[in-house]
This record gives structure tokens, sequence and C-alpha cells, in this order.
């Protein structure tokens, strides 16, 4: 991953400003972000056909209960992965109903209880976040940064491995596409702390040749007031590749 400053991509500074004023609706197969007590009841999409990825934020589930339904072929499958906490919903094409539920006990002793619908058709991820583990809250976690630009590193970081950092409320954030010559960038989530915001955006190369990303800079330096840094999963992007952009600013600067 390529860490960078000031200035931003073109493409990705237009995008970044139309995100802070419009948002759409979130599709059925983006990432999920749900913040949960314990004893809560969580809604969420499952995919049919394909792996569901439940994760815990600053926990891990340490059980999962649920009925059978008396046709073991056509049945869905809850997986408990030990080594991070995550469990994995398997839903059969050929399952007949379209809601699920279980139950799930995490390491800290919380329970959850899952009342799903399956309709995504792609693999996808839920995030589940207790505020009752948000501990220290953000403004304390910001504060051991040595510097502002460090704590944007490290929210940069947090976001590229898929964790929510403490007192972050992260959710689901999908804009209109947006497209600069073969370049397309789309907002798909947000991380919003006590000082920090950080956005997340997918980078599509639309085009017949490769993009180097390390040189998609020629917007002025001044084109998102309060910026900080931002990063790209890789530096270059060939044709049809699709990677990730991380861009964090200061909490109030593109108003």
């Amino acid at each position: 991953m390529s860490l960078l400053a000031r200035p931003f991509p073109a493409a990705l500074a237009a995008v970044a400003l139309a995100a802070a004023s419009c948002a759409f609706a979130t599709a059925a197969h983006a990432d999920q972000f749900v913040e949960a007590a314990d004893g809560a009841a969580i809604d969420c999409v499952l995919a049919r056909g394909a792996l569901t990825r439940i994760a815990l934020v600053n926990d891990g589930f340490a059980n999962v209960s649920k009925m059978a339904s008396g046709y073991p072929y056509n049945d869905f499958e809850v997986t408990h992965e030990p080594v991070r906490g995550d469990i994995y919903v398997s839903v059969p094409l050929q399952y007949a109903s379209a809601k699920v539920s279980f139950f799930a006990t995490s390491s800290a002793g919380h329970v959850y209880k899952f009342a799903c619908k399956v309709e995504g058709e792609e693999a996808s991820q839920l995030f589940v976040t207790n505020p009752a583990l948000a501990r220290p809250d953000a403004a304390e976690w910001e504060g051991q940064a040595p510097t502002r630009d460090e704590a944007a590193i490290r929210l940069i970081e947090a976001m590229a491995s898929d964790a929510v950092l403490p007192g972050f409320r992260a959710r689901a954030e999908l804009s209109r596409p947006r497209r600069t010559d073969s370049l397309e960038v789309q907002q798909v989530a947000e991380y919003e702390g006590a000082e920090l915001t950080g956005q997340v955006f997918t980078l599509r190369n639309l085009g017949p040749a490769p993009i180097d990303l390390s040189h998609e800079r020629d917007a002025p330096a001044g084109a998102l007031a309060g910026a900080l840094a931002f990063a790209f999963g890789r530096d270059t992007l060939a044709p049809g590749e699709t990677t990730q952009a991380f861009l964090v600013f200061a909490k109030g600067g593109l108003e």
C-alpha cells in the first residue's frame, strides 16, 4: 500500500467532494456495518450461493447456536473461524426460506441474535460494533499519536485491514461512480471519529492501458480543505483491475 500526501488525484478529489453533499442507497453486496448492544437483534443481508463473513470489532465470536431445518442438504451453515473469531454463513441456492436466524455469543460474553434476509448474490462482509467495547474513545486514541498526520496514517492502515478503531463509527456509504478519463472512482465506506474522518473508495481502470496511480496527482493542493493523507492499494492499475483508495481529512474539513 502506497501512502501519499497532497496533492490529490483529480478523480478522487471530485468524488470525495461530491460524497460530502450527496449519498445514495447502499447496494446489497456492499460491506455492511452495524452497531449493536448485548442482546440486540441484528438485521443484515446474506448472500445466497456465496459466503458472508461476520466479524466483531474489538471482540470475536466464541459460539454459534442455530436450529437444524431437518433438510441437511438444503440448510444454511454457520462456520466458526477460531483464529480471528469470525463466523462465515453459507446459504445454498436451494435454501427455501428468504430469511435466516441464529444466535452467536462473543468472547466478551455478549449475545447477538441475527435475523437476516437472503438476497445478496456476491460474497460480502458484516462488521458488528458494540459501543460498550469502544474504549478508549476516538479522541483518546487520536491523542496517542505524535502528530495528526501520524493519526491519519494509522486510520488509513486500519481501514485497509477492515478494522474499526475504538470510538470510530463505520458505515457503508455508496456514492455514484465518477469517471476521469479511464479511471472510475466510487466511495464505498466512511469512518467517523472525534477529530478525523476516513473514506474508502473503489478505483477501477476502465481503459485499455495501465494507470500509474502514483502520477495521478493533478488536483490542486487545496482541493480538499482539511485533507491530511491518502493511500492507494497499489501503485499501478492494469486494464480491468480494481483496487481501493483511502482518504483521511479533519472532521468538518469538507463542509
